[in-house]
C-alpha cells in the first residue's frame, strides 16, 4: 500500500465568507435582488465593503468547506487556492490552516483583492448573496505542487475553476499529476450551469 502525506487535497475557489445581518432597508438601497446569488465588480465589493456594518468574516468556498470538513472527521488535508496579498487573504489563509489543512499557495500580487462572498441576512433569516471572485480566479499551473499531488491520495477538483483559463490548465495539470502517479482525481461539478458552460470540455476530461 502507497503512503501518502495526506488523504486528500482540494484545488478551489479561495473566498472568505462575510456574514452581515441587516435589513430590508439595507437590501433596497443597494438594489440587490433579496435571496439571490450575484456575480459583482470590484468596485461593487469596495462599496459593500466600506457600508456593510459589522460582520463575520470566515474562510469560504465549496472545495474549501469541503476540505475544512474533511480535516474536521481527522483526516489529512491541504489546500490549493489563490488569496491576494491583503486583510482578507490573511483571513482565510488564517481560518484554513486552523482546520489543520496545510495551505501554502503564494498569495497574488497583481493588486487584485482576495475573493470575497457577502452574505446580507435580514430578520426573516433570508440570505442575499453579492460574490466578487477576484484574485481567486488568476490562479494558475505554476501554483500547482506536484509533490503535493503526488503525496496525496485524492485531488479534489472544484468545477468552477474551470471557467477562468489559466486556473483550468491548473485543474488539468493537477490532475494529470495525479493520474500519473496512480491517485484518485474527483471533480465536482459545481452547479448544472457551469455543466451547461463547459460540458464537453468536462465529458472529454473524465
Amino acid at each position: 500500500m502507497i503512503t501518502t502525506e495526506h488523504d486528500v487535497v482540494g484545488i478551489g475557489n479561495a473566498i472568505v465568507d462575510v456574514i452581515t445581518q441587516t435589513d430590508d432597508d439595507f437590501i433596497r438601497e443597494h438594489a440587490l435582488a433579496k435571496g439571490t446569488m450575484a456575480i459583482i465588480d470590484a468596485a461593487v465589493a469596495e462599496e459593500l465593503y466600506r457600508k456593510k456594518g459589522s460582520s463575520i468574516e470566515i474562510s469560504g468556498g465549496s472545495a474549501a468547506n469541503t476540505m475544512a470538513g474533511i480535516a474536521g472527521l481527522g483526516g489529512r488535508g491541504a489546500f490549493v487556492g489563490k488569496v491576494g496579498n491583503d486583510q482578507l487573504g490573511d483571513v482565510f489563509r488564517h481560518n484554513i490552516c486552523a482546520t489543520g489543512l496545510n495551505f501554502e499557495t503564494v498569495p497574488n500580487t497583481n493588486g487584485i483583492p482576495t475573493a470575497r462572498c457577502f452574505i446580507f441576512v435580514t430578520p426573516d433569516g433570508e440570505r442575499t448573496m453579492q460574490t466578487y471572485l477576484g484574485a481567486c480566479a488568476e490562479l494558475q499551473p505554476e501554483d500547482v505542487d506536484t509533490k503535493l499531488i503526488v503525496n496525496s491520495m485524492v485531488t479534489y477538483l472544484e468545477g468552477y475553476l474551470w471557467d477562468p483559463p489559466g486556473a483550468k490548465k491548473a485543474l488539468v495539470k493537477a490532475a494529470d499529476v495525479a493520474a500519473k502517479a496512480g491517485q484518485i482525481v474527483s471533480l465536482s461539478l459545481s452547479d448544472p450551469f457551469c455543466v451547461a458552460r463547459h460540458r464537453e470540455e468536462l465529458l472529454g476530461f473524465v
